[in-house]
């Protein structure tokens, strides 16, 4: 897959988690609901889309173990392609 490139200013004490997905309704509701529900703000988000894939790139002032957990309950989404820890 080629993604176009991005530059996001970084975060201090923030993790990056990158979430691929089919472009298919409903996919980014489901992303933020699950930093709802863990409670988690999230420091800065970037949505990236064509016709068939997505990409999110979301910064969450959180710790790596629970950049980890997170990365896994974003698995679970339909729809999902990859989700990766970037760091």
């Amino acid at each position: 897959m080629n993604f176009p490139e991005v530059s996001l200013p970084e975060h201090p004490k923030s993790q990056r988690l990158l979430h691929i997905h089919r472009n298919v309704p409903g996919v980014l509701s489901r992303i933020n609901e699950i930093f709802s529900r863990e409670n988690i703000n999230i420091d800065a988000q970037y949505l990236q889309t064509d016709s068939k894939v997505g990409y999110v790139v979301i910064d969450v002032s959180t710790t790596a173990d629970q950049a980890n957990k997170l990365k896994d309950a974003l698995a679970t989404i339909p729809g999902t392609l990859r989700t990766r820890v970037l760091y």
